[in-house]
């Protein structure tokens, strides 16, 4: 390039050179653009196609729970259990890599040869225009160039000043530079798709484009807050939302480490049945009882959830209590023991049953 620079050029000469430079210029946002421009088509199809994606967060809890009881894997339960928004970014993330994988010949491939067919075009139209506009105002090398990049403006990042320092005052041919731009730009285009695969297209994309950032954007903007007895998370699509939290379904309580006071009994107890009873509990690094049914006096982030008295349960926690209870009693050093003996009929619950429930009520 620096050699370009050094030329002293003349009429169809500087022409013929000046249209190598521009398109030169513009291979790192003609680049950038395509990319950007596949990841929001991308993102847009799987919230359409991908059964996991193309819903809420309630949607996608659904599928991630029926993925945990397929992979049964406890350190995974843990981590949702306990961090459900970066277990819900990574699962979002290994969505999207499994789309873009199994799907990039067919999808992905297709969008980006599209998306830069019609870049291409938009350029070219960009050129002729220009061109006919410096024709029709008698206009310099400059007018041609300003009209150029301000045709491109709002789809490449390009900008007269990318070409400052470069010699252009003695350009006439403004057909000839058309056509040169159209020759060195169809090797340009040809260049970046031969470096389209699966593994460029994630490398290629700014961070915040990517489509599992976009997703995760789209996701992960709503109410994180945890239920303090049972670990469920506020269902609310807003952050910082007016009013209380709450949720369809609350979980065993035992699923928290909750144990039962001066016991070493896993808690077998449900936040929505436990409300409507006449039991207490005892708040933590507390020695006074609060009744269930007045679990809003217990502090601030009890005071804030609304716990409606109901005895409908999700028979897939208690499934997942039978499934690992060996596991979540090492984990918590504490037993299902007692107080909190796993009632026999909850044994009976099968893996079906729990995703039968999912399918039913969420």
């Amino acid at each position: 390039m620096s050699c370009i620079f050094q030329k002293c050029c003349h009429g169809s000469t500087s022409a013929v050179i000046f249209g190598e430079i521009i398109c030169q210029k513009l291979k790192e946002p003609i680049e950038q653009s395509v990319y950007k421009k596949t990841a929001r088509d991308l993102t847009d199809e799987m919230r359409s196609n991908c059964s996991s994606l193309n819903g809420n967060r309630s949607n996608m809890e659904k599928h991630i729970l029926k993925t945990l009881a397929e992979e049964k894997d406890f350190d995974k339960y843990i981590s949702y259990i306990h961090n459900p928004r970066d277990h819900i970014k990574s699962f979002i993330r290994g969505e999207v890599s499994r789309y873009n994988t199994d799907k990039f010949s067919v999808s992905v491939l297709p969008k980006m040869k599209g998306n830069i067919k019609l870049l291409q075009q938009m350029i070219m139209r960009a050129a002729r225009e220009s061109t006919e506009h410096v024709q029709e105002n008698r206009g310099d090398a400059g007018l041609w160039l300003k009209r150029f990049t301000q045709q491109l403006s709002d789809e490449l990042i390009f900008s007269e000043k990318d070409l400052s320092g470069v010699k252009h005052d003695d350009v006439e041919d403004f057909n000839l530079l058309e056509e040169m731009i159209r020759e060195e730009l169809t090797a340009v285009m040809s260049n970046i798709s031969r470096r389209f695969n699966t593994t460029t297209f994630p490398v290629h994309l700014d961070y915040k484009f990517r489509p599992d950032e976009l997703l995760i954007d789209q996701f992960c903007q709503c109410c994180w807050v945890q239920c303090p007895f049972c670990k469920a998370t506020c269902t609310n699509t807003i952050e910082n939302h007016d009013g209380d939290h709450s949720v369809p379904f609350h979980r065993v309580t035992g699923l928290n480490g909750c144990i039962y006071h001066k016991t070493t009994n896993l808690a077998i107890s449900v936040c929505t049945s436990a409300v409507a009873s006449n039991l207490s509990f005892y708040p933590t690094d507390s020695n006074d009882a609060v009744l269930w049914r007045e679990y809003r006096t217990a502090g601030e982030k009890f005071a804030t959830w609304s716990i409606t008295p109901d005895l409908s349960e999700l028979p897939y926690w208690k499934w997942f209590v039978c499934r690992f209870q060996k596991d979540l009693e090492k984990y918590y050093s504490n037993t299902f023991e007692g107080m909190g003996k796993i009632p026999e009929e909850w044994n009976n619950y099968t893996e079906q049953d729990a995703f039968d429930s999912l399918d039913k009520y969420i």
